[in-house]
């Protein structure tokens, strides 16, 4: 009996409506984004309706929405109110108004059906409403956990119950974990390339999300009724970590219920189609771009108006104040047909300007039309190689990686246009390896079918079967690109140690079958690694791809142990400093593997801890910051093998760590087997000593380089972005000798050279313009309200350079190039060369309708116009200059916002009033603070409190009419312990400029001369190589120092002197004079000398800077000299005075090194002087007050001492083989110093951030 009763109260309170009633609820939703703080402005919107669910069978329910009124929120909280949008309240009530079927039993919401005419954005709105039916109560358990569906996806859901005695009523909270759904309802677009890293996320993350509902329900005998519910949705997202500061989403809705009757009739619909269950559906929504909102109707004349309009503005030099404008084009493409876009094609192309703008804005359509656009070009040729290589390219990287699309991009691997020339082909192939990987990336991750990279498994089989180097070589790179793995079996094949049979093929396409690698697994890297008898370079890049896969402890303790046996020291050297370099790594990603490698290196170190630098390296340099989930790391390889003391291969990668994501910027590696092979052919005396006959060696091997065969490169060279190679190349023979033919002096006129000067001698113009979407990475997620949670960040770039010149030449060339060395060449130029870059980072609601969000907004201005003329005698050494007086500011770097003087904002848009667009600070403009100016000599610093910086610093050229300036301002919110967060909101202006200021005389112009000509003391080659050959031999084995520093100045100065007189009757080995030319007066400027005297006790350099004008009379004199009486020994001395006639200033530099029989190595350097200029002694009196802080906060012994006054000396001992020891004296204070010399530390002034360099 008792089982009865509690399954009746359990049927009583599970929601369910009455198939004859009508329910009439009213209904809210409200959305906000903004820094929920005091006094900082939000914007969101509001929607308030009425909602009538009428019963129609069991379990189907017709819903309808009246009274609806749409407002939107851009303001101060409690300070502003909602405004009315009327235009937009039409037209969503116009949709919402029409009747909606949905399917309903025990508190399961399932299929949802209106007329196809709906929008989705509608139809995701009445999902949001619906959702509060979507609950489960159980009365048998006041707490339970269960997993299921609802407008978030699959997702974890917390309850509690709670009954009101009173009014029999229950209270259920519903909490629901949308971090962690199963199948959650977003999608993310844009960093497929992007590796995660779950550690970076245990540190922090950028993105927290939680869901509350509080339902109030009434037993009937229809079920639970819901009587009201309330949701409430909060989302914390910062650009770094969540926990320093983050714009805050809060969404909130409500049901209550009005009303419930008898339902007397049921309203007829008309045909209705499936929209779906209750989960939220994202459709054409990467469609709209958040960052603005536009009518897109009739787009065809729109999108043609803007290419020319743009094309106009950027045709000499970049123009910052439309950069933006070609996100607009971008939006505006995306919604055209293929048709409009061959329409386009039609009236564009026959213009230079007007058709690249098309190719390299049309690339962002990124879906099946770009594909076929692609396609009608390359089957009617009407494209160039470099325009169908550039365009293919960033359309295959940007492509939306699906089914359909992965067919169409495989056509284009069999299309007679892609190889018709080389490089494009190598474009075709890598690219379509790269959208493998982004496919399965997305899509099916491990389970990708291998049909998508069967086309290049059968290009590199075919490369083998036909021994066909280069192309074995580009297939395995795109199967590397790819990471398939499918292909590891195809891989096998080119691999030694592991194939099935033998393996002979050259060096270079092992190397690039071990790299191909580098996406899978871990076993086939361990294997070719312990077998020692392979080559040493593919065992090396086996080390290099296993670690980067992080292996486990017990790997590599594996690792550690055979590298105890390892007998090629190649391979020991380049494996113990990777894993020493691991060992001191702070990024998240090496957490694990560098504790794994500091156990090794101790295991190791007393037997590779000291592996001469001869051997292969390998460098690691990284840091980490948690508060910014940010982080740098840059890695160097350099392999060799015991052949040859040429590098096999050099390798350098920089990875980016940014909130739980890994990008692999840049890559770059070069091989040089044909040097190498040229070296080990002919090179006779090589001790590797680096000396004279060293390097007469190598260039006499050098000139031989014409005895490689002509297709055997000399030099190979790749680059790779975010890990997928796009780019390689090779330099050999023929190459070689088509580039000296043609630039060779005994070219005539069929050189292409020769052309290009008679083009240069009529004038000649050239333009390039590049408009390119760098970056776009978006994250949406459905909220409860059924509208689009949105996430994104969009980089732009617009490029630009210009070149006009035009050359004379006298006496004329007549039938070789070689005339030009004795000819004198003139030359008029002008031009320009910058970029304009946008920078925008959204967070908040976006459809096709509607936006309301926060919005950051940064633009990078660098433009670096010149204009010149030139005049030059190859024969003679002289070069001449004339640039143009200052005239105008010039801004060279800027780094500002766009608007109102803010670059973070609250930002309003709908499509029925998009002029009506609110864009408001989120920071008001009400810092009111005391101006603070002072000035330091040339120095200007302008501050306002500690919330409003201003500093401008100057160095003016007075006699050149000229001033450049540095400018910083920001505007900060006083929110300080939301760090780092508040550094990046409000206002930030920097900017470089040049300036016009008024000068000594009126200038027409500036006047360089520079003059080369030979002293008669010539510096011989031999002579230049013996001395760089010896300097590190006297670091190691010599110290030579004068007994006293007084005769020591006294000997220099005698020396300078005696120079002095010497110098009066030699030629300078280089002068450069730099004049304010005006044509009624002297010219005014300055000049500089450089001397050189070697002798056989000392060489001497000398460098004299004078001014030149009427009653001029300032100089610097500059004396250096190296000490080479005693053979081991190295002195390095300089001599400074400068002021009139160099008498007014004067100091002294000396450094020394020294390792006598039985003493330690020993550096020493000492700066003393005589007499300074008063801001020097202040400088130095500000540095020295934080001297004793610093020494405590980093370990140092320091001392009070009475010392030299004028002088500051340093010496640095090899106190043990391990360990240096520093000793710094000041005028009054000693300090001391003892570090390990194997690690240096940088901290930074961030807080979690150090710098490591590591040397082993």
């Amino acid at each position: 009996m008792w089982g009865f009763l509690l399954c009746h109260l359990v049927a009583l309170a599970e929601p369910g409506l009455n198939p004859k009633k009508t329910y009439e609820y009213r209904y809210e939703g409200m959305v906000n984004i903004g820094r929920g703080m005091p006094n900082l402005v939000e914007s969101g919107v509001r929607l308030v309706c009425k909602v009538k669910i009428i019963g129609v069978s069991a379990q189907t329910f017709l819903l309808r929405v009246s009274n609806l009124n749409f407002e939107e929120f851009n303001g101060i909280p409690g300070k502003n109110a909602f405004d009315a949008s009327p235009k937009l309240t039409k037209r969503i009530a116009a949709e919402l108004s029409k009747p909606f079927m949905f399917e309903y039993a025990k508190g399961r919401v399932g299929d949802i059906r209106t007329s196809a005419e709906i929008s989705d954005t509608i139809v995701n709105i009445v999902r949001g409403i619906i959702g509060f039916f979507q609950v489960t109560v159980k009365t048998t358990q006041r707490v339970y956990e269960l997993e299921e569906f609802g407008i978030h996806g699959l997702c974890q859901s917390t309850y509690a119950n709670e009954e009101d005695a009173n009014s029999q009523e229950l209270s259920v909270t519903q909490i629901v974990d949308i971090n962690n759904c199963k199948k959650k309802a977003a999608i993310y677009r844009g960093m497929a390339l992007a590796v995660d890293n779950k550690l970076s996320k245990e540190r922090g993350d950028s993105v927290i999300s939680t869901v509350r509902y509080v339902y109030t329900v009434k037993p009937t005998v229809d079920g639970g009724l819901i009587k009201k519910a309330h949701a409430l949705e909060r989302q914390h997202f910062s650009p770094f970590n969540v926990k320093g500061g983050n714009s805050k989403l809060q969404a909130t809705k409500e049901l209550v219920l009005l009303s419930v009757t008898d339902t007397v009739v049921t309203p007829a619909v008309g045909p209705m189609i499936s929209r779906g269950n209750l989960v939220y559906k994202f459709v054409k929504v990467l469609a709209q771009i958040p960052i603005l909102m536009k009518k897109l109707d009739d787009p065809v004349p729109k999108i043609a108006d803007m290419i020319k309009r743009l094309a106009q503005a950027n045709i000499y030099q970049t123009d910052s104040a439309t950069s933006e404008d070609v996100v607009v084009l971008f939006q505006l493409l995306r919604v055209t047909s293929l048709e409009n876009h061959e329409v386009l094609w039609k009236q564009l192309s026959g213009n230079d300007e007007h058709r690249r703008w098309l190719l390299d804005t049309i690339v962002e359509v990124a879906d099946a039309r770009v594909l076929k656009f692609l396609k009608n070009r390359f089957k009617a040729g009407d494209v160039s190689a470099n325009e169908a290589g550039q365009t293919l390219l960033i359309a295959f990287n940007h492509l939306a990686a699906e089914t359909d699309l992965m067919e169409m991009a495989k056509e284009f691997l069999s299309m007679p246009f892609s190889k018709s020339h080389p490089m494009l082909w190598n474009t075709v192939v890598l690219s379509y390896g790269s959208l493998v990987y982004r496919y399965c990336t997305y899509e099916y991750d491990r389970s990708c079918p291998a049909a998508v990279v069967q086309p290049l498994l059968d290009l590199v089989i075919d490369g083998l079967k036909r021994n066909n180097e280069f192309d074995m070589v580009l297939a395995l790179k795109a199967i590397g690109n790819a990471g398939h793995p499918s292909s590891i079996k195809t891989i096998r094949r080119f691999l030694p140690g592991v194939s099935a049979a033998p393996v002979t093929l050259p060096a270079r396409v092992l190397s690039a079958a071990v790299q191909s690698l580098r996406h899978l697994v871990q076993d086939i890297t361990v294997s070719l690694f312990v077998q020692r008898h392979l080559p040493t370079e593919i065992r090396m890049l086996a080390c290099m791809i296993l670690f980067e896969t992080k292996p486990p402890l017990a790997l590599v303790s594996t690792v550690t142990a055979f590298l105890l046996e390892e007998a090629d020291m190649h391979v020991a050297s380049f494996s113990y400093s990777l894993i020493g370099s691991i060992a001191k790594s702070s990024t998240p990603d090496n957490h694990f593997l560098s504790t794994a490698c500091n156990v090794a290196v101790k295991i190791l170190a007393p037997k590779f801890g000291r592996v001469s630098y001869h051997y292969s390296k390998a460098m690691h340099l990284d840091w980490f910051n948690d508060d910014f989930l940010i982080g740098t790391a840059t890695e160097i390889f350099m392999l060799k093998n015991a052949a040859s003391y040429i590098p096999t291969e050099i390798v350098t990668k920089g990875k980016f760590h940014f909130i739980g994501k890994i990008l692999q910027l840049v890559e770059l590696g070069f091989r040089a087997d044909g040097i190498k092979e040229l070296f080990r052919q002919n090179i006779q005396v090589f001790n590797g000593h680096l000396s004279y006959a060293d390097f007469e060696a190598i260039f006499k091997v050098l000139q031989d380089w014409k005895t490689l065969p002509g297709d055997k490169p000399l030099l190979s060279a790749y680059t790779r972005i975010f890990g997928q190679e796009f780019f390689f190349a090779d330099l050999n023979n023929d190459l070689i000798q088509s580039v000296i033919k043609t630039v060779s002096p005994s070219a005539g006129k069929e050189s292409p050279v020769w052309s290009m000067i008679e083009n240069l001698q009529k004038g000649m113009s050239w333009h390039w313009t590049k408009p390119f979407l760098m970056f776009e990475t978006r994250y949406i997620q459905a909220t409860s309200l059924g509208l689009p949670l949105e996430i994104s960040k969009y980089y732009n770039t617009v490029t630009t350079i210009t070149v006009n010149a035009k050359a004379a030449i006298s006496p004329p060339l007549t039938d070789r190039l070689g005339q030009l060395l004795t000819s004198d060449v003139s030359l008029v130029t002008d031009g320009f060369a910058g970029f304009s870059k946008d920078q925008f980072v959204f967070h908040g609601i976006n459809t096709d309708i509607f936006q309301c969000g926060a919005e950051l907004k940064s633009k990078t201005v660098v433009a670096i116009p010149w204009e010149f003329s030139m005049k030059m005698n190859v024969k003679q050494k002289t070069f001449e200059i004339d640039l143009p007086a200052c005239k105008e500011e010039t801004k060279l770097f800027s780094l500002s916002s766009c608007y109102n003087r803010f670059d973070v904002y609250a930002v309003s848009r709908n499509i029925e009033e998009p002029s009506r667009a609110k864009m408001t600070p989120m920071m008001p403009d009400s810092v009111e603070a005391k101006i603070i100016t002072r000035k330091v000599r040339e120095i200007c610093i302008v501050k306002f409190d500690i919330y409003h910086p201003q500093v401008k610093v100057c160095a003016e050229a007075n006699i050149y009419g000229a001033v450049f300036c540095v400018e910083f301002e920001a505007t900060r919110s006083h929110y300080i312990d939301e760090y780092p967060l508040y550094y990046f909101l409000g206002y930030t202006n920097f900017a470089c400029t040049i300036q016009p200021v008024q000068s000594n005389k009126p200038v027409d112009k500036i006047h360089i001369e520079m003059n080369a000509s030979l002293t008669k003391y010539p510096v011989s080659v031999r002579h230049l190589l013996d001395t760089l050959q010896k300097l590190p031999k006297y670091a190691t084995k010599s110290f030579h120092h004068s007994s006293s520093s007084s005769s020591s100045r006294t000997s220099h100065q005698a020396s300078f002197k005696a120079k002095e007189a010497l110098n009066a009757n030699s030629e300078p080995v280089f002068a450069i004079k730099v004049l304010a030319m005006n044509g009624n007066t002297k010219p005014e400027g300055y000049e500089v000398a450089a001397f050189y005297t070697p002798a056989a006790q000392m060489d001497n350099t000398q460098l004299i800077v004078s001014q030149i004008g009427e009653e001029a009379n300032w100089k610097l004199c500059t004396d250096a000299n190296v000490d080479k009486v005693r053979l081991g020994h190295l002195t390095a001395q300089m001599h400074l005075r400068w002021g009139a006639e160099c008498q007014s200033y004067e100091m002294s530099m000396k450094t020394a090194t020294a390792h006598l029989p039985g003493s330690r190595p020993t550096l020493k350097a000492k700066i003393h002087w005589k007499t300074v200029p008063g801001y020097m002694i202040e400088v130095g009196k500000s540095i020295e007050k934080y001297i004793p802080g610093m020494a405590f906060l980093l370990g140092f012994y320091q001392k009070h001492a009475t010392n030299a006054k004028h002088e500051v000396s340093a010496s640095v001992v090899a106190a043990t083989a391990g360990s240096i020891a520093t000793t710094i004296k000041l005028p009054d204070r000693q300090i001391q110093i003892k570090r390990d010399k194997t690690q240096t530390f940088i901290k930074s002034h961030m807080p979690g951030t150090q710098l490591k360099l590591h040397s082993l």
